[in-house]
């Protein structure tokens, strides 16, 4: 079976893996998921993952990260931009998730990066998902 949208089985993973408080989620591994996951971690959304060799396209675990009350720091994980409906932005219009509060993960020229760093970098692109 092959997957069409891995950013959103992605996301669908780690949102169901934390609504039962799991300490790590398995996930196909593909560029993009590890970009986002690595940007996830820069910004302390996650406590880390790493990339397993199964002979095959290899699979991501992700160790999620809860506070001191067990509650997940991640509330809320949203695909944006969708295979049917891409959604891109200039620097100019990127969003500001909860006010700043939250993050907007952005796949540029130069990578997947953090609204906040693109903004340093001076760059846009396409809008995968949106965390707070």
């Amino acid at each position: 079976m092959s997957l069409s949208d891995p950013i959103a089985d992605m996301l669908t993973r780690i949102r169901n893996a934390m609504r039962i408080n799991k300490d790590h989620v398995i996930i196909k591994a593909s560029n993009i998921c590890e970009g986002i996951a690595a940007v996830l971690k820069q910004e302390g959304y996650i406590e880390d993952f790493d990339r397993i060799d199964d002979g095959n396209q290899g699979i991501l675990r992700i160790m999620l990260k809860y506070d001191q009350d067990g509650m997940s720091i991640i509330h809320e994980i949203s695909r944006t931009s969708k295979p049917g409906r891409r959604i891109y932005s200039s620097v100019g219009d990127l969003p500001y998730v909860l006010a700043g509060m939250g993050i907007a993960i952005v796949s540029t020229s130069k990578g997947v990066m953090s609204d906040r760093s693109c903004r340093e970098a001076n760059v846009g692109g396409e809008i995968l998902c949106t965390v707070s």
